[in-house]
């Protein structure tokens, strides 16, 4: 029997429903600044923010840099160390997770420098790589190595001891059961870990960036904080969390079509 794909339609209200969350959210905004119940030294309102948008678009002051050339940096730092850690990560974790020689070797160091915050880092990477690229890359690199090593780990523990028993049967050798069973196994655990890693990096990119920076979305809060612009604050978050949410949002896809030209 062949079964038909029936399409559900999405009610009108679940559709309608965000939009007015939203707008809610936003009018409230505007109200609570524009009538004074929130001073504008503390919160900018929508309007303003939208504002500086705009001047920033062109305007270098009074930060030194337009807006492209603050979501340039913050993007290039995190796309080198976000890199780095899956390229580190990702293969150390399938390893420790299936090779006892590897695991017994690099889990005790793994064990050491994984409580410590990313940020604890910033006074050495200053001393190290002073306060431009390779500092702040090193920091995100530390932020998503994490959650790569721990998903690969996890996903070829995760592997059916059956089909490892069977593999052995025929006389596959550790290095084939990995290769062949263990890694293709481990996959959705490596794919989340793409996710997970992105969120790591992205928000330590920004915590090393108000510390140490003079350029990036980090920078540009930190110096609406100095400079008592909360438009500025405000500008820099909104930007920060679009950023991310744009590039999750890539993620997903690239994952989706990768797992389904594997299952195919």
């Amino acid at each position: 029997m062949a079964y038909q794909h029936v399409h559900v339609k999405t009610p009108l209200s679940l559709k309608i429903l965000p939009i007015i969350s939203i707008s809610l959210f936003f009018g409230l905004w505007e109200f609570v600044v524009q009538s004074g119940i929130v001073p504008e030294t503390m919160l900018a309102s929508p309007s303003q923010v939208v504002k500086f948008f705009i001047y920033k678009l062109t305007e270098p002051n009074p930060d030194g840099a337009v807006l492209s050339q603050h979501a340039w940096m913050s993007l290039k730092e995190a796309g080198t160390g976000y890199l780095l850690s899956l390229l580190v990560g990702l293969p150390l974790g399938l390893l420790m997770g299936w090779f006892t020689t590897v695991r017994g070797m690099f889990r005790p160091l793994f064990e050491l420098i994984r409580p410590i915050p990313p940020i604890a880092w910033i006074p050495l990477c200053i001393f190290w790589f002073g306060i431009g690229l390779w500092g702040k890359v090193f920091i995100i690199w530390i932020a998503g190595i994490v959650p790569c090593v721990i998903n690969a780990w996890v996903g070829v523990k995760m592997t059916n001891p059956t089909l490892i028993q069977m593999a052995r049967t025929y006389g596959a050798s550790d290095w084939q059961i990995f290769t062949k069973i263990c890694v293709p196994s481990a996959l959705p655990m490596v794919f989340g870990a793409l996710q997970i890693a992105l969120v790591c990096c992205w928000t330590n990119l920004v915590g090393a960036e108000l510390l140490a920076a003079d350029q990036g979305l980090g920078y540009l809060i930190s110096m609406g904080r100095r400079l008592a612009m909360p438009e500025m604050v405000v500008l820099g978050m909104v930007t920060v969390g679009l950023g991310g949410s744009l590039i999750g949002v890539i993620i997903d896809v690239l994952e989706k079509r990768l797992l389904a030209g594997i299952r195919r």
